[in-house]
């Protein structure tokens, strides 16, 4: 069932009540109902939701779309227009920034937003998230109602991965690749993170599988999931930063990290899906001004392309 119909069921249902629902109930996603119905319902709380190409708008409900009484001025009958805020979160930001810019953009404290952020079972996470928002707060533009709660915003985003994981088959993807469904998002995590051009996406996924899947396995050495795990931000990590026992430290230790480091798009998830057919272990990008990223299966080789990335940095 895709998010058109979870929204239409939701709907529907609500037009046979007798009197509008209370808006409590839609944030209890596990009373009684099934988990794909509270989901659908967590989502159209308070807003509707509406595809636009490759990103989503969410909506506030306008007299249009509103059940009676929703938005109606007391007992005038008229209807009262909503100024909509429009919110564009962006691939790869980490959850910890999505939440300030969501605060930022709304007026809402972002205490309340993080509050949010910890209860997964009302937002409406798939089991395999295990309660952690981290990497399914799906990156898009939302244009949500001044009205809608932190919570009501945080399940929009939920259910708009949702519909990504279901448009990319991730379960039975990851599957495939002999993944679990938390392990992909994490390399796409990854993949976002490390990538300067879309279309290097499935090679840097490649690189990770080389890795992983490599006798004996090889350590990812990712500096975006060290500087994850230090709560730092940047590109490169320095040495100190390199011999922390943070559990994201990827030169230190062999295997994925615990989680997603970020949120990442729906390109770097089919990358994740669908890495591509290459021997590399190794990527550099080699100009950053012209975002070109080279990859190799050779130690040597790899030494060379990091010194075409000094000179070209001295240079630039």
């Amino acid at each position: 069932m895709n998010i058109e119909d979870l929204l239409r069921e939701a709907l529907s249902d609500m037009a046979s009540e007798e009197r509008p629902p209370q808006p409590g109930r839609f944030l209890q996603v596990n009373r009684g109902r099934s988990r794909h119905r509270g989901l659908a319902l967590a989502a159209a709380a308070a807003v509707a939701v509406l595809t636009v190409g490759s990103t989503l708008v969410v909506q506030g409900l306008s007299s249009r779309t509103a059940a009676p009484g929703v938005l109606a001025g007391q007992g005038s009958g008229e209807t009262r227009a909503e100024t909509r805020i429009t919110v564009t979160v962006n691939e790869g930001l980490r959850l910890s920034s999505v939440l300030k810019d969501l605060s930022t953009a709304t007026g809402k404290p972002l205490k309340e937003f993080e509050r949010a952020a910890k209860d997964g079972e009302a937002l409406g996470l798939p089991a395999y998230a295990k309660g952690a928002l981290e990497g399914f707060a799906s990156p898009a533009t939302y244009e949500v109602s001044p009205t809608s709660s932190p919570e009501e915003i945080l399940a929009a985003m939920v259910t708009r991965f949702r519909s990504v994981a279901e448009d990319t088959n991730l379960v039975e993807g990851a599957k495939r690749v002999g993944r679990t469904p938390l392990e992909i998002m994490t390399i796409a995590s990854i993949v976002q993170a490390e990538s300067h051009d879309k279309r290097d996406m499935p090679k840097v996924a490649r690189v990770v599988y080389n890795r992983l899947n490599r006798t004996p396995e090889m350590s990812l050495q990712m500096d975006s999931t060290v500087l994850y795990g230090l709560n730092k931000f940047g590109s490169r990590a320095s040495y100190e930063d390199l011999t922390s026992r943070s559990p994201y430290n990827t030169y230190a230790r062999l295997g994925l990290p615990p989680g997603p480091i970020g949120n990442p798009g729906d390109d770097a998830i089919k990358a994740a899906l669908k890495p591509a057919t290459g021997p590399w272990l190794f990527f550099v990008e080699t100009d950053s001004k012209k975002g070109i990223t080279k990859f190799t299966d050779s130690e040597s080789e790899f030494f060379k392309l990091v010194e075409e990335f000094n000179k070209n940095r001295r240079t630039g």
